[in-house]
């Protein structure tokens, strides 16, 4: 007789009772007895797979081929340049004012988006020279702590076996976003950890405990990298929603949850105050940038967003959400396991598609990116994505061990996502191998047996396809990125032997010594030394861009990435004494040194630009130093020959000298370049074709009296600091005083607002004034202070609350008889 049939009386064995849900301690303390060893072992996997990569794709620094390409050369290798320099006392200005890049501009702004990682500070335990290298490890380094940070979280959600919670943390970190952006974006890898430690201080707050640490995990988080970090707070609250949704319904469930959702957004709210001081400087500085590209959100072909779920596949245009085939596996299988409460599994499996399909639509798309649309990769937020999978695929390890039936339904789901992104030309025929060898190889690890020589097995098909999977896809992108993206050569020899000698010649403050052409990277002051025009960041001021425009500069990436002026007018005007041409350091003349950092104009109205570089030039200098071409467009023996043609891409000659235009509106401008001194009568120069041409003829015995003019009116003596200067003045002189250095919001100048000459700092010298005395503070930092220290109250005070609260609940301490 079955079960089914059995009759009232018959005897029943003893149903064991329901095991209670594990407290919060019973948790930690199984996380302690287990040891570190599936932390270790997520972090090793990731190591060993990104590593790996690197090495069959023969790239640095494992190989021949260029890692440094894009944002990484151009801006993040140069800014922990200069934080080395910084960290060893080494560099021209502070953590208030950058004396070296874009001839003096706020680092704040650029410290709080590029190097406020906890993680950046190690780039001192390296040689300067090693830089690269020193960004390398940190990137690795940050990958490591992504997996070992969502390992531990995993397992404390629910239990697991140990070492499957390892290879899925890892999967996290070897997400496509992290090997195919992340890698050569290293600040973003904060957010990358940033998700799975927000998640955790959901779970304090659900569970109600950790209430000081909880708002201090939040301030690190937002510090290290505030961009990611939003979009991965947006994800752990959705997290938690899914959280607070599956949890078993009891009395009181509503109001506890609005009282979760309190506490969380207290606990957020407390962090990001506390991050303020930082936070509130880099939102004002991205205020007062030169504006990017302001570009529409065009979703990707559902067959490309297909396709990037798979391994080895690259775009820069679309979401990178491959995450191993073991999880896509776990996600698909989890639908079809009955055993699991439907209000256990729809939430996770909703949260999932309304996460995908949030990437896909306009205004979520805004809302994911602080309501603006990327300059670059569109799709940022893609690593919450991946977390969320993941976190998916391990909730049906709370519940044992997918089934035949439910892998059999898994594995047909990932197979005809797989076929639906056939018409995808990003599709690769190693990504379909590698794919359906995954399947069969986790498949099978599921089903084997659990213990001896069985586990171990499965352990290996399924470490062997994270790792096999993700180290595939990082050598493609490596290869990938090489051929798409813009390269520069790795930090050798001949950039030591150019910075050996700009500090050799470095002569600061007396006067400036710019790195000059050729440049290596955007952000040549940082990485070579020196002090010069130079400067890429996403906090670009727009004063510094116009100045430099308005005086014959060039630039690229639509005015952020601005080149340095080789020009002996703004040499004098800016007072660069030596520059770096052609690999050499060339120095001044001794019969027209350069002038100090502060000179006095006579009275009179500011410079107003026009549209011709050349008077511009003039405008600011205070005399005509150039004269117009004769008959035909050539100059006067004896002048040197100017060229300004702001759109013109090709080669410019005059005589027997050549040099290259690249140039063309909106994303590069050519700057006014030298094309010699004109040696025979009636030479003219052949100009490139491309918009407006201009032709100057400069005079330098006329440019040298000028100099001397000013000379006679500048400063006796300067001071700089890290939040200014101060400049002795000789004694008579009125007028303005003018500093070579942007006038950049957030100076001010003797107690009063400072004002602008020509886009530069100027304060007016009234009779009897000795001294001009110049202070900066980045817009936003007494406020972002004033927002720091609220949080510091309101966090004692929710302490407070919370402590009074847990005394009354518990009652008074009964006395001893």
């Amino acid at each position: 007789m079955s079960h089914a049939t059995r009759t009232r009386g018959s005897a029943q064995p003893a149903l064991p009772p329901t095991a209670p849900a594990p407290t919060a301690a019973a948790r930690a303390a199984r996380l302690t007895a287990e040891g570190p060893r599936s932390l270790l072992l997520a972090a090793l996997l990731t190591v060993l797979a990104v590593c790996g990569g690197d090495a069959a794709a023969r790239v640095f620094p494992f190989g021949p081929r260029h890692r440094a390409v894009n944002d990484l050369a151009n801006q993040f290798v140069p800014f922990h340049a200069h934080l080395w320099d910084l960290l060893r006392g080494r560099a021209d200005g502070g953590l208030l004012l950058d004396w070296q890049a874009g001839w003096g501009t706020s680092f704040l702004p650029d410290y709080g988006t590029y190097l406020s990682s906890p993680f950046a500070p190690l780039v001192a335990l390296f040689p300067r020279g090693d830089i690269e290298y020193a960004v390398y490890g940190i990137t690795v380094l940050k990958t490591a702590v992504a997996a070992a940070a969502m390992t531990y979280l995993l397992r404390r959600l629910g239990p697991g076996t140990w070492w499957w919670a390892s290879a899925l943390g890892a999967s996290y970190a070897l997400c496509g976003w992290s090997l195919a952006e992340g890698t050569y974006n290293p600040m973003w890898l904060d957010g990358l950890i940033a998700f799975p430690l927000l998640c955790l201080v959901g779970e304090w707050v659900r569970e109600g405990r950790r209430p000081l640490l909880g708002p201090l995990v939040v301030a690190v988080c937002w510090v290290a990298n505030f961009y990611t970090a939003y979009m991965a707070t947006i994800g752990a609250a959705l997290v938690l929603v899914v959280r607070l949704l599956t949890a078993r319904a009891g009395t009181g469930a509503r109001l506890a949850v609005v009282r979760t959702l309190l506490r969380a957004g207290l606990t957020t709210g407390i962090g990001v105050a506390l991050a303020a001081p930082v936070l509130v400087p880099v939102l004002l500085g991205s205020r007062h940038a030169h504006p990017g590209l302001v570009r529409e959100f065009d979703p990707a072909p559902a067959t490309d967003v297909l396709a990037r779920l798979l391994p080895v596949t690259y775009s820069f245009s679309t979401p990178a959400a491959f995450v191993s085939t073991a999880v896509l596996l776990l996600v698909a299988a989890l639908l079809f396991r009955r055993e699991i409460p439907g209000r256990e599994r729809w939430p996770w499996a909703g949260l999932c598609a309304a996460v995908l399909a949030s990437m896909q639509w306009g205004p979520t798309h805004l809302l994911w990116h602080a309501f603006a649309t990327p300059n670059g990769s569109p799709y940022r937020q893609t690593f919450v994505l991946s977390g969320v999978l993941v976190l998916t695929a391990w909730t049906g390890f709370a519940h044992g061990r997918p089934d035949r039936r439910a892998l059999l339904g898994g594995a047909a789901v990932v197979a005809a996502l797989s076929l639906g992104s056939l018409p995808s030309s990003f599709l690769t025929s190693w990504a379909l191998l590698l794919t359906a060898v995954g399947l069969a190889a986790v498949a099978a690890a599921l089903l084997l047996p659990r213990r001896g020589r069985y586990g171990v097995l499965a352990a290996l098909l399924v470490i062997g396809t994270v790792v096999g999977q993700a180290a595939a896809t990082t050598a493609y992108a490596d290869r990938e990125r090489l051929a798409r993206l813009d390269d520069y050569p790795p930090w050798g020899a001949g950039q030591q032997r150019r910075a050996d000698a700009l500090a050799e010649a470095d002569g600061w403050p007396a006067y400036r010594t710019d790195p000059g052409l050729p440049r290596v990277a955007g952000n040549d002051p940082l990485l070579l030394g020196g002090q010069g025009a130079a400067y890429y960041s996403s906090h670009t001021p727009a004063v510094l861009t116009g100045t430099l425009t308005a005086l014959g500069g060039g630039w690229t990436s639509r005015g952020r990435n601005l080149l340095s002026l080789d020009n002996p007018v703004t040499d004098a005007l800016f007072g660069v004494g030596a520059r770096g041409r052609g690999g050499t350091v060339v120095r001044a003349e001794p019969s027209a040194p350069p002038l100090p950092l502060v000179t006095v104009r006579p009275p009179g109205p500011a410079p107003a630009y026009g549209g011709s570089p050349f008077r511009n030039q003039e405008l600011l200098l205070g005399a005509r130093v150039y004269e117009a071409p004769g008959a035909g467009g050539a100059c006067r023996v004896g002048t040197e020959v100017f060229l300004w043609a702001p759109d013109a891409t090709g080669p410019a000659r005059l005589g027997g000298y050549e040099t290259r235009l690249l140039g063309g509106r909106p994303k590069r401008l050519a700057a006014l370049t030298s094309l010699g001194v004109q040696q025979r009568e009636g030479t003219t120069p052949r100009v490139p074709p491309g918009g407006r041409a201009e032709i100057a003829c400069l005079d330098h015995d006329r440019l040298r009296a000028a100099v001397a003019g000013l000379r006679a009116r500048a400063a006796t003596r300067i001071d700089v600091r890290d939040d200014g200067l101060t400049a002795t003045l000789p004694p008579g002189v009125t007028g303005t005083a003018v500093v070579a250095a942007p006038r950049i919001a957030g100076w001010r100048c003797q107690g009063g607002k400072a004002g602008a000459y020509g886009g530069l700092l100027a304060v007016d010298v009234r009779p009897g004034t000795t001294t001009v005395n110049c202070r900066f503070r980045p817009p936003g930092l007494r406020a972002g202070q004033a927002a720091g220290a609220a949080g510091v109250l309101l966090l004692a005070a929710s302490l407070w609350v919370g402590a009074r609260s847990r005394r009354r609940v518990e009652g008074p301490v009964p006395l001893s008889p």
